[in-house]
């Protein structure tokens, strides 16, 4: 069962809250910008990604207020001044970056309420967030209204000019370590995640080579009732399957000979190659994953 949902028929916070809650998690664009007077202001947005790496684009979107359609001094700001600085938020910062979210009256600065450190711009006048260990500063390209009602975004497109990254957060490799940044998102309603730890996994990209394909895989393998999508997803990614003669020289191995020994007939041992074929896709072993369901057609009792 399902539920449909036309969100033009729902109240702006219905289709605001449900939105959020089904799209994450959002990184968050922590916004320095200054007025005209040079009044610093400091709020986070959760719309926002990188868009373009040449030339080099982020994209945040201060929305228009849902329960009174007004918009943000971000905006304001970035209209007027053609500058902003994008910092980065991690679990070091999360809850000063949500205090500053507060609506605070525009001569407030949200540095001083939420105790973070102005530093001072090379190219741009919005000050950098001393604790966040990425800072962007940029320059406004352009900002697209998406609408005039409550809820409406309005893009800020903004190009990278610089960008500042402490140095504790980089890998041996020169670059940044995604255990060390530990980014934070947002998710919906009072809901954040952690980038860190087991919440981190790889996903080998399939730029190198032809994966064969969920849809050439066997049934026996696709219908397996130990084998998820992710599973099948793995075993699709191969290249090319081992040949008869790998099979032959597998099925020797000590762990595929007590399979068979054990079982009572071939049901039993294919059952039973699937779940150790299990444990190596969850290991990423995935070559050795396919030997192991292939050894079933040369062990058949």
């Amino acid at each position: 069962m399902e539920k449909t949902f036309d969100l033009k028929d729902l109240d702006g916070r219905t289709a605001h809250a449900h939105l959020l809650g089904s799209v994450g998690p959002r990184p968050i664009a922590f916004a320095s910008t200054v007025d005209t007077n040079g009044t610093p202001n400091l709020s986070p947005f959760s719309y926002f990604n990188v868009f373009s790496s040449n030339p080099p684009v982020l994209i945040f979107s201060p929305a228009r207020r849902v329960r009174n359609n007004t918009t943000k001094d971000t905006l304001s700001n970035a209209k007027a001044t053609g500058e902003v600085v994008i910092n980065v938020v991690n679990y070091n910062i999360v809850q000063q970056a949500s205090l500053a979210s507060t609506e605070y009256p525009s001569e407030v600065n949200e540095f001083v309420k939420a105790g973070l450190t102005p530093v001072e711009s090379v190219k741009v006048q919005p000050p950098r967030v001393k604790e966040s260990p990425v800072q962007f500063e940029c320059r406004v390209n352009d900002i697209i209204s998406l609408g005039e009602n409550g809820g409406a975004g309005n893009l800020i497109i903004c190009e990278v000019l610089l960008m500042h990254v402490k140095e504790n957060i980089l890998g041996e490799n020169g670059l940044i370590d995604q255990q060390k940044i530990d980014l934070v998102a947002r998710m919906g309603g009072n809901w954040y995640c952690r980038a860190k730890g087991e919440a981190l996994f790889e996903v080998e990209k399939p730029l190198s080579s032809l994966g064969i394909g969920v849809d050439q895989i066997p049934k026996r393998i696709k219908e397996s009732v130990y084998l998820d999508g992710n599973d099948l997803g793995k075993l699709g990614n191969v290249e090319k399957l081992p040949t008869e003669e790998e099979l032959k020289e597998f099925a020797e191995h000590w762990r595929i000979k007590q399979i068979f020994e054990s079982s009572s007939d071939g049901l039993e041992a294919r059952e039973q190659l699937h779940q150790y074929a299990k444990e190596l896709l969850d290991d990423n072993k995935v070559q050795k994953a396919w030997k192991v369901l292939l050894c079933d057609k040369l062990n058949r009792n």
